[in-house]
């Protein structure tokens, strides 16, 4: 039985892995082709069979490849990268199916395959990682996947930590690089807790793909066949550019370990003709030398958002104890040199990049008691039972652990005397054995630094007769002083309150709950006034107020550039009598470690208070009239502030623009919004 979670979840846009606390070790749990990762791909066929992983991408490529034939794309029933509109109301449509899925149901499908790896038991708990700038939505969207998926106890840890974990627990100054498929992350973290965060949600290492195949590949075949028409159809190029992206994916990662390689398609492989009647096949080569130039100006960019994010926490090249890598792109030896070049020297290349998130968070989850409602459905009354108290983290190397009898709860007769003899898994420390009653004992164990000690708990009779028992295990993290503390906010949580001074309202971070505060955190709005009157039982007496989330420099901005996850709802629904107008509401507003949010209201002239509900806002598909305004409010700025620059402003009002002619999908939609919204804050 385990008394503690053991499982970690980490998913990305692109991949998955489970991870499972075996002897004091996370160990990445294999796929059935026996493989670390699962790619996050779903494939719905006739038959209405659900395909998953590597099944579903490899259908994904041969719709790639015949899509070339026709150059028309059609209906799709194959999903990927659905995580990047996790918390919205966007949908995902299957004709095979003939359904529609949110992003959450689909991530769940993912997440029930990840629980197949695991063959001798079942996965009921676990700890599931999530990006450092998740906004409330999307935190509340995993959660949710992971319920469909079927977990009873659900976790949630950001990356930064889940890797500062699985590197072994820094103490110092640590910068945290992830360079991902299809984003960009770089954190700062401090005494284990993370101070501040910088990304960007689109830019990875599908760029340096996109570019192997615009400025090696695509240029190969305009000079060997005759293209020319199909690169000035865009639709045209782009099912061409897809098609030729695993080619390219090849490519990149054999660059890892060769100094050269050959990029050749078979026959068949782009079954379409030139205009000559040619069919096309690829046979060029690429070099480490020519990935170090395709690459080094998207590195750049990740490395110059990581030096604005030193620079605005006064961190100096120097103070940097240790960087910490994610991401097979990291393993590049451009990558590392422009890293080392550029950031610190102190790059740790010792571990995995590609496996420590996951098994940072199955670390974690080791230090969480699973839920007693659920061990109470897999206890054996028939073996000892024991009850083991301790601090599942320290940062001191030894602990005091409590351990008694529950002779009450358990079912047969026991000897009057019982001993245990609690064993450290790698064998070099064992406390001896200590007779143990139904009052606490207390053994005192002994830690290995930095690391996850796993302890055995082994139970004799007088006479040296070893007793089943349970727990039979338990596991401490040394070097983190408890999990409360370790997490904080990524964004300012705030309201849209009117300045008389500026006639409009603005974006003003609630006081507490601001950007990098350490969570739990609480914070009290008091003097809220009702306008009119709510009456007892009537939900339509409402009041909204709205809630954003804004990051750094959002202070002062319009609300229309933060992101409105939630409202809270008062209203007259629960209320016991009326409230008249004018009334006082004192609302208190709780956010987890796990960054989910309670919210208590005090109505004093009725003396009541209650728990408020809460309107978790899932932001709907980008639409016209948001564009329209987010164009007037670039207008007004660049008028204002003609420092901007012509040349950019007419950049992003020329995108915002191709928006309107719904031209593109929901993703470069989302990505175009974020870059305009970031740009101005930028500017204010």
């Amino acid at each position: 039985m385990r008394t503690h979670i053991d499982y970690g979840i980490y998913f990305n846009d692109d991949f998955c892995q489970i991870a499972r606390m075996e002897d004091g070790i996370p160990v990445i749990k294999l796929s059935e082709t026996m493989k670390e990762s699962m790619p996050l791909c779903i494939h719905f066929n006739k038959r209405g069979e659900t395909l998953i992983g590597d099944a579903a991408f490899n259908v994904i490529k041969n719709d790639q490849v015949r899509a070339l034939k026709s150059f028309e794309t059609g209906k799709t029933n194959s999903f990927t990268q659905f995580t990047r509109t996790l918390g919205t109301s966007h949908t995902y449509e299957s004709s095979n199916t003939g359904k529609i899925y949110s992003s959450e149901e689909l991530l769940s499908e993912c997440f029930k395959k990840l629980k197949s790896f695991v063959q001798d038991e079942e996965v009921k708990a676990v700890v599931i990682t999530v990006p450092a700038k998740f906004t409330i939505p999307q935190i509340e969207a995993v959660k949710k996947a992971g319920q469909f998926a079927g977990f009873e106890q659900i976790e949630l840890i950001p990356e930064p930590i889940a890797t500062n974990i699985g590197y072994g627990i820094s103490k110092g100054t640590t910068l945290i690089f992830d360079f991902g498929f299809s984003s960009f992350n770089a954190s700062l973290i401090n005494k284990n807790t993370v101070v501040d965060t910088i990304d960007d949600y689109w830019l990875g290492s599908k760029n340096i793909v996109e570019a192997i195949v615009d400025q090696v590949i695509i240029p190969y075949l305009q000079e060997t066949y005759a293209i020319e028409s199909i690169l000035k159809d865009t639709t045209k190029k782009e099912i061409l550019r897809n098609a030729l992206k695993p080619f390219a994916e090849v490519a990149k990662n054999q660059l890892h370990f060769n100094v050269s390689h050959n990029i050749i398609s078979n026959l068949g492989d782009l079954p379409f003709e030139d205009n000559k009647g040619d069919e096309l096949e690829v046979d060029t080569e690429i070099t480490q030398k020519d990935l170090a130039r395709i690459s080094k100006p998207i590195y750049l960019q990740a490395i110059s958002l990581t030096k604005e994010l030193m620079k605005r926490n006064n961190i100096q090249e120097d103070s940097i104890d240790i960087v910490y890598i994610v991401g097979s792109e990291t393993k590049l030896p451009v990558f590392q040199y422009l890293l080392k070049e550029q950031i610190s020297m102190n790059v740790d290349t010792f571990k995995d990049p590609d496996s420590v998130v996951t098994k940072g968070a199955a670390l974690y989850a080791s230090t969480i008691p699973i839920a007693e409602e659920i061990n109470k459905k897999t206890k054996d009354k028939t073996v000892l039972l024991l009850d083991i108290k301790y601090e599942a983290t320290t940062v001191e190397l030894d602990e005091m652990v409590n351990i008694k009898v529950l002779k009450e709860k358990t079912v047969g007769t026991f000897p009057e005397k019982v001993f245990v003899d609690v064993v450290r898994s790698d064998g070099a420390w064992g406390s001896g054995k200590k007779q143990i009653g139904e009052k606490a004992s207390i053994v005192e164990v002994v830690l290995n630094e930095s690391q996850s000690n796993s302890f055995e708990v082994n139970v004799y009779d007088q006479v040296g007769n070893k007793l089943e028992c349970q727990p039979n295990q338990f596991s401490i993290l040394q070097g983190i002083g408890g999990l409360d503390g370790m997490q904080v906010l990524p964004y300012h949580i705030g309201i849209a309150k009117y300045f008389e001074s500026e006639g409009k309202e603005l974006f003003q971070p609630v006081k507490g709950l601001e950007k990098n505060k350490r969570l739990p955190a609480t914070s009290i709005l008091n003097g809220f006034k009702t306008e009119f009157d709510l009456r007892p039982g009537i939900g339509s007496d409402v009041i909204r107020i709205p809630i954003y989330q804004g990051d750094y420099n959002a202070e002062g901005t319009n609300p229309l550039l933060n992101n409105h996850v939630l409202d809270i709802l008062i209203s007259g629904e629960t209320l016991p009598t009326i409230l008249p107008a004018g009334s006082t509401i004192n609302i208190t507003i709780k956010v987890d470690r796990c960054q989910l949010m309670t919210v208590i209201a005090e109505f004093p002239e009725i003396n009541y208070t209650t728990e408020i509900k809460l309107d978790i806002r899932e932001p709907h598909p980008i639409s016209r009239n948001d564009i329209e305004r987010l164009k007037s409010e670039l207008v007004l700025f660049y008028s204002d502030n003609p420092g901007m620059g012509k040349e950019r402003f007419r950049f992003l009002l020329g995108e915002l623009i191709r928006i309107g002619k719904n031209e593109l999908g929901q993703d470069e939609k989302m990505r175009i919004v974020d870059l305009v919204k970031k740009e101005l804050i930028r500017w204010m």
